[in-house]
């Protein structure tokens, strides 16, 4: 009797242990492979064709709540768009037929101290700066084909035609 007891309470105990990682654990979507790269934020919002392409080139179906790596490439459809949030609480919508690259991404969210490098490769984007660019707006850069952007605001509009 005693040894089922104590079978129970240990399979109560791993239940209430694996539910526990479970819950802090950031969300991933079913079928995709945990990343070694730091998570930089997540996609808020998806209409239509949303791409995420890894560094390792891997395109997959964005859908809301993924987990967007410190670099990853976003890349919309015609008629569609996406919004991303990062950790210091920047935002970023991508508008239809884009590319944009996040090519660097890094805060600590004890000092608020970090940096966001996008590459917008063609299409538009609006970002609107969180911690980092209240704090510090030259760690906020923005490149495109032919200039890069120093932002001195907060919430601002990119276009691109791709063309150099």
């Amino acid at each position: 009797m005693m040894k089922k007891i104590l079978i129970a309470v240990g399979g109560f105990a791993f239940w209430g242990a694996a539910a526990l990682a479970q819950a802090q654990a950031p969300a991933r979507p079913a079928g995709s492979m945990p990343t070694a790269e730091p998570q930089a934020g997540f996609v808020k919002s998806v209409r239509g064709n949303v791409q995420l392409l890894s560094t390792a080139g891997m395109p997959r179906a964005a859908n809301a709540g993924d987990a967007l790596a410190a670099v990853d490439r976003i890349v919309t459809g015609p008629d569609s768009s996406a919004s991303v949030v990062l950790r210091d609480d920047t935002t970023l919508v991508v508008g239809p037929s884009s590319r944009l690259d996040l090519k660097e991404f890094h805060f600590n969210a004890t000092t608020h101290e970090g940096g966001v490098l996008v590459s917008l490769l063609r299409g538009s984007m609006r970002m609107i700066t969180g911690l980092i660019g209240k704090t510090n707006p030259d760690a906020i850069r923005v490149e495109t084909q032919t200039a890069t952007i120093g932002i001195r605001g907060t919430d601002f509009i990119v276009q691109s035609d791709g063309q150099p």
